[in-house]
């Protein structure tokens, strides 16, 4: 796919807005630094990767959870370890 057109990415940022502040901050230091490089595949691990309760997200986020179920994917847990870097 490349790169992702300005309404994939404004669907992108809009998917990511969480309930608790500190998911947003750590999504959005994320999405500022490497939107413009996701692959469709990796698009596709955020979007299930926001299905998850924010709670449950943040412990993930600061590695005090790890990834289970249908979230513990090769892709996903990619994506967390750049976040958890950030």
């Amino acid at each position: 796919m490349g790169t992702l057109s300005e309404l994939e990415r404004a669907r992108l940022r809009w998917r990511a807005r969480r309930g608790l502040l500190e998911n947003d901050l750590i999504i959005t230091r994320f999405l500022d630094r490497f939107e413009s490089e996701l692959t469709e595949v990796e698009v596709s691990a955020l979007t299930r990767l926001f299905v998850m309760d924010d709670t449950e997200l943040l412990d993930v986020l600061l590695a005090r959870k790890e990834l289970e179920g249908p979230y513990d994917t090769p892709d996903i847990r990619r994506l967390v370890a750049v976040m958890r870097e950030l």
